[in-house]
């Protein structure tokens, strides 16, 4: 599996390569463009989850531990955890963007019933397996409802609730706008708060910082996986960028490829370099995350959980035209309810694996590669331009965002 995972990790760098090269001054605009902070706030908060918040935290003792994992060896914790999360891997998700923005309206190949399909099977499965995460991860961040290790059912309660109130908020595109610009408000508070809270000092965050320098000077050793854990976050980018990459893309506003690829690479790796960055320092200082940290950080994962469902249970509703217009907002809310709900449960009794869906995105994109040289290499390489009809009006952006 490590093979194809590999395989396509080198595809994707090539293709964003070849898209640069090829396309770098095209203009993108999706259906519904906004500002950049908008377009980033949507792209954050609906590409991450509540792993972002719980997880760095349990792995930096890991990356620490060089006898048992010496192939972390040649690098540091801060460095690795941030490998896991930022820069390059969110080329993935430029490359869906671009595709879905400037070459999808000409190929068509994600309209095709059976790529359907399997794209919304997608879709579906990476939503249960993001509230899956929430579940398994708050026993440990909320020790004070359980022994900090069993899954209780109040923890079953509080994530219906999050899956119900991210179907709740996807049934009107305005709630996303809002959730988006204030989770990312709330992220960026929650950095400063934790870091006030510490009383870190400059010149220590600034040491904490620094470290993150040595990802970028090995950064071709963190391009295929070091082991299985780096494969398994490798896989779970892959399951989010074909579908991230169809949601977001219709956000893009007015940005030149080369300038869609440097935001997407820059702009998310800063808020969460400084996340890392305040995080490894209570885990090197020793230092409790509990009372109001705990609830702070919960907080904001849970809120990162529900924009992240939002976005994705609207893509695949739309995709599969179940839409509340259709069906009614009840008989929305109820469908999806019993759907995600039954797909988590499946994620909790081990019968379903993120690796499974990270392969079959991974096939996708080889298929669409396929399908576009044998039928659609002209129309591809005669794109000089965003699909006809769109056009970005900064003024109207300006007054809508």
């Amino acid at each position: 599996m490590n093979i194809l995972l590999s395989a396509g990790v080198a595809f994707t760098l090539l293709a964003v390569i070849y898209c640069v090269v090829k396309w770098g001054n095209v203009v993108c605009i999706g259906v519904t463009p906004v500002r950049l902070f908008t377009f980033i706030a949507i792209l954050f908060t609906s590409g991450l989850d509540a792993g972002l918040i719980m997880f760095p935290l349990t792995e930096f003792g890991t990356y620490e531990d060089i006898v048992k994992n010496p192939e972390y060896a040649f690098s540091n914790p801060m460095a690795i955890e941030f490998a896991y999360w930022g820069f390059l891997i969110w080329s993935f998700y430029f490359l869906t963007s671009f595709y879905f923005c400037i070459i999808e309206p000409r190929v068509g190949f994600f309209e095709i019933p059976f790529v359907k399909i399997l794209n919304n099977i997608v879709i579906i499965g990476t939503c249960a397996f993001t509230a899956y995460l929430l579940l398994i991860n708050l026993p440990w961040y909320l020790p004070q409802l359980g022994d900090g290790k069993t899954v209780l059912l109040v923890f079953y309660v509080i994530v219906f609730a999050v899956i119900l109130a991210a179907i709740f908020s996807s049934t009107d595109i305005k709630y996303l706008k809002i959730l988006s610009v204030a989770s990312t408000w709330l992220f960026l508070a929650l950095i400063v708060g934790m870091w006030l809270g510490a009383a870190i000092a400059p010149q220590a965050f600034v040491a904490n910082i620094s470290m993150i320098g040595n990802y970028f000077g090995n950064l071709h050793k963190f391009v295929f996986p070091l082991n299985d854990y780096h494969a398994f976050y490798l896989f779970w980018w892959f399951a989010w960028s074909i579908m991230i990459g169809q949601f977001t893309s219709r956000f893009v506003g007015g940005l030149k490829t080369w300038q869609l690829l440097a935001a997407l690479l820059i702009l998310p790796s800063i808020p969460l370099a400084l996340w890392i960055a305040v995080l490894y320092y209570y885990h090197s200082n020793g230092l409790a995350t509990g009372g109001l940290v705990t609830i702070a950080m919960v907080f904001v994962g849970i809120t990162f959980v529900i924009n992240s469902l939002d976005s994705l249970i609207r893509l695949y509703t739309d995709n599969l035209n179940f839409t509340t217009q259709r069906f009614g907002k009840s008989k929305y809310i109820l469908g999806n309810l019993v759907i995600l709900c039954f797909l988590t449960l499946l994620f909790q009794l081990d019968f379903l694996k993120i690796q499974w869906v990270g392969s079959l995105v991974i096939l996708m994109y080889f298929a669409c590669l396929a399908y576009i040289l044998k039928y659609k290499r002209k129309e591809v390489a005669a794109i000089n331009s965003s699909p006809e009809g769109r056009v970005v009006d900064f003024n109207i952006i300006n007054n809508v965002t």
